[in-house]
């Protein structure tokens, strides 16, 4: 049964994914690492991949939703593209979303799991294409490709050995993933690093195939292909891969080395920190005038504040003035002066 979140991202699964139904073993009773598995790991029924595992031990819930029919759909977009596969066969299908995608382009998609509950979860029209069993009992038809994805390292050493040797047998072209981490999570009874199963692989007559990426769906992911047992052609293929990639590490370290030593130059030459010592202090110099120059700023605007008020004044007295030299212009102004005239010359004094 595939691990329901097949990415480099995705952390260990933390809690036992035992089915909320079973009832938990008592501290002190032995426990068969077997019946840890779940899935193939000697569980016949699969009974520890129920509804608590799907629902709370992958992460995000495992089921038909919109980000899983998404994430499968676009798996099988490059499977389809990329291998074009007439028939298929999901090795550990859980609940058939991988092969309900294949089938909605096109291919003859089948799919094995040994979980029951994970079956039932099957829509009608995915559940006929799908059937219930270990992967340690042999594959009656033959494929144009078989995935495994997330599923061989819940096995222990001894079945995932002969589920790999029933992949070979079902198909020449065998698309596996199967974490080298998450040594945690508790139905991971064989995490082993890639060239373990390819170690497997090869004892079946299969060979990575290095002109295929499949990162797409792990970084791990490897298609494997029988091979006729030329030995010279595999020989020559693992040292092709294996120079080109030798030679970009050592190109990579000799420039990382080449920039340390150019930080170790800039760190150690008076020069060089000399400018920065500098620079860093034009760089306070131009804060300190900014400062100051916002400051003077500010004063100039109260200056123009203050000019501006005492115009008003200006303007007003001005004012008052042309209208007092207008009064003492009019004619009306001479005639009350002249009348007052007599008024003013008794009131001088010693008059």
């Amino acid at each position: 049964m595939p691990e329901p979140t097949p990415t480099a991202e995705r952390e260990a699964d933390a809690a036992d994914p035992v089915d909320a139904a079973e009832t938990p073993e008592p501290a002190d009773t032995p426990t068969d690492p077997n019946a840890l598995a779940g899935g193939d790991g000697g569980d016949e029924n699969g009974q520890r991949f129920g509804a608590y595992y799907y629902a709370h031990d992958c992460g995000i819930p495992y089921e038909r939703s919109d980000h899983w029919l998404t994430f499968f759909g676009g798996i099988a977009d490059r499977i389809v593209r990329d291998l074009k596969p007439t028939s298929s066969l999901d090795a550990g299908c859980a609940i058939g979303l991988l092969v309900e995608q294949l089938l909605n382009r096109g291919v003859q998609a089948e799919g094995v799991d040994i979980s029951e509950y994970a079956h039932d979860q099957m829509p009608e029209e995915v559940q006929k294409h799908c059937w219930v069993a270990s992967l340690t009992e042999p594959i009656e038809r033959r494929f144009d490709l078989v995935t495994c994805i997330e599923v061989v390292e819940h096995m222990p050493p001894g079945d995932a050995a002969a589920a790999i040797a029933n992949l070979c047998a079902a198909s020449d072209r065998v698309l596996l993933s199967s974490s080298p981490y998450d040594y945690g999570e508790p139905t991971h009874l064989n995490v082993q690093p890639p060239e373990y199963w390819s170690s497997l692989m090869a004892a079946n007559g299969f060979v990575r195939d290095f002109n295929y990426d499949a990162s797409y769906l792990t970084p791990w992911a490897t298609l494997y292909v029988r091979h006729s047992g030329d030995l010279p052609e595999v020989v020559r293929d693992y040292d092709r891969v294996w120079w080109r990639l030798h030679s970009e590490v050592a190109e990579v370290r000799a420039k990382i080395l080449e920039l340390q030593d150019a930080l170790d130059v800039l760190d150690t030459n008076d020069q060089q920190g000399s400018l920065r010592k500098q620079n860093a202090e034009l760089k306070e110099e131009v804060l300190r005038l900014r400062d100051e120059l916002i400051g003077k700023d500010a004063e100039l605007g109260g200056a123009r504040g203050r000019i501006a008020e005492m115009d008003a004044h200006i303007q007003r007295y001005e004012s008052m003035r042309q209208r007092l030299e207008a009064i003492l212009g009019s004619k009306s102004w001479r005639l009350i002066w002249a009348a007052g005239a007599p008024v003013r010359k008794l009131r001088q004094p010693g008059q």
